[in-house]
């Protein structure tokens, strides 16, 4: 019995030493991972601390809050380490105390960062902000002094016996650049124009076909279709293959590929314009919308399409082209816009509908600019050039009918948009026209030729009477663009 009782005591002996060896390396492991959060909690903490670039970014309430709290996290920490200096191990709920307060500093951390991030974005877009404002503010001085220069120089030219019976020498050289490019554009086309072989001229047929029909099928009927129109375009003339009556078609397939479809675009653009626009008025916003998001991702497309509507519609410059010498009187009608054929010369009513047509595309397509696209610097072919139309079409002296009609459409749809941005300079200009340039309107109209002349009129009293314009019909707005 005494040495059963022995062996059990040495058991329970060997038992205690194994149990005391394993408390000790329990708690040495727990030590060693508590000085490693210790270490790292501490590093954690000096981050918290208030350096030059935070303290510039984050309010000092901020900064304050995040220190303090670090701090406190410290302190929790530190209670535990003090018992492990008077030779205790730190214990399962010293160290479940321990990790959440390591979790909590790294949450801290984050959170700051994000802070700190956030406030340099806001300090970045706030440096931007000025930056694009101080811009605007220079570019719109420049523009109050162009626009007080011009509208003084209206007046001076006005008193004078006599205006201008052209246009100003750098807008006709403008003119006759974007007519040289056209017609060069066109000369390069020769093969696909004239094609000899069959495959030849099926392509160019496709071609013509891709670019036409999607021009012919824009509508004001939702923003949907109307993107999907312009992707299609886009696609296109970025050399993408496009789907067309079952097959696919790219500009990549013949060397003048890019450049006929280019042409034909511009040229569909300005029949829509002749034919669509003049027949129903609201259609000039859906198809210069598009137009004008073509025009500002393809710049060579815009350009031609300038060049279709001053070779269509002169006015559109402004410029009344003079009868040269040799001159037949056919060719010259045809110069200044009207139809000749066989049956011979289109009738003034027909002649004015296709110019007002053209006229209102022009006038909705220097106020567009696709809602989609980049919004870096100025559009395309923006509101300063309707600036430049109408003063230049003040300097020049009026001509009977075709005046007084392009003078009203042009107005009754980029008004609203020029008396916005030009404000009090506008009103001097439209004020120029009631008192200065409608009387020299009147006196080259004949009786039978006053509807225009009243139309204008009473567009100019009513305008000045109120001191508004109406925002045109057929505006496209964001309700549009979500249908």
């Amino acid at each position: 019995i005494l040495n059963l009782r022995l062996r059990e005591a040495e058991q329970q002996r060997l038992r205690e030493a194994e149990h005391e060896r394993l408390r000790q390396s329990d708690g040495r492991e727990r030590l060693r991972n508590l000085n490693t959060i210790q270490e790292e909690i501490l590093q954690l903490n000096q981050l918290l601390e208030p350096s030059t670039q935070t303290r510039s970014d984050l309010p000092p309430a901020s900064l304050s809050c995040f220190s303090t709290r670090g701090n406190q996290l410290c302190s929790q920490l530190s209670e535990v380490v003090r018992k492990t200096a008077e030779g205790e191990f730190p214990s399962v709920e010293d160290m479940t105390m321990s990790e959440r307060a390591l979790h909590e500093m790294r949450a801290l951390i984050r959170l700051m960062q994000e802070e700190v991030a956030k406030a340099q974005e806001k300090k970045k877009k706030k440096e931007h902000d000025e930056e694009e404002q101080g811009r605007k503010q220079v570019e719109l001085q420049a523009q109050q002094e162009a626009q007080k220069k011009a509208v003084e120089t209206a007046k001076e030219k006005a008193k004078r016996k006599g205006l201008q019976n052209s246009a100003e020498e750098s807008t006709l050289k403008w003119f006759r650049e974007l007519q040289e490019a056209a017609a060069r554009c066109q000369e390069a086309l020769q093969q696909l124009n004239c094609p000899k072989d069959a495959q030849t001229k099926k392509l160019k047929l496709e071609l013509q076909k891709a670019a036409s029909i999607p021009v012919s099928q824009i509508s004001s009927n939702s923003g949907s279709q109307l993107r999907e129109i312009f992707d299609k375009i886009d696609k296109l003339l970025s050399g993408r293959g496009l789907v067309s009556g079952g097959r696919t078609i790219s500009t990549s397939q013949h060397p003048q590929g890019l450049d006929f479809v280019s042409y034909k675009l511009a040229e569909k653009f300005v029949k829509q314009g002749e034919e669509e626009v003049a027949s129903h008025h609201e259609a000039a916003f859906p198809i210069a919308m598009v137009a004008a998001g073509v025009w500002e991702l393809h710049p060579r497309v815009g350009d031609l399409i300038l060049a279709h509507l001053h070779k269509k519609c002169p006015y559109a410059v402004p410029h009344y082209p003079p009868m040269k010498e040799g001159t037949t009187v056919e060719d010259y009608q045809r110069i200044i816009g009207y139809r000749v054929d066989d049956s011979g010369v289109e009738g003034q009513d027909s002649f004015l509908k296709r110019m007002s047509g053209m006229i209102r595309l022009y006038a909705a397509l220097i106020q567009l600019r696709w809602p989609y696209g980049s919004k870096q610097g100025s559009a395309p072919h923006g509101l300063k050039h309707g600036w430049r139309w109408l003063a230049q079409m003040l300097n020049m002296e009026p001509l009977a009918d075709i005046t007084a009609t392009l003078l009203f459409d042009f107005l009754e749809v980029c008004g609203h948009a020029l008396m916005r941005q030009y404000q009090s300079q506008f009103w001097k200009l439209i004020l120029l026209l009631k008192e200065e340039y409608f009387p020299r309107i009147e006196a080259v109209t004949s009786s039978g030729q006053m509807g225009s002349v009243i139309r204008l009129k009473h567009f100019l009293e009513t305008s000045l009477q109120s001191r508004q314009i109406r925002p045109p019909k057929g505006q496209l707005n964001s309700a549009f663009w979500s249908s």
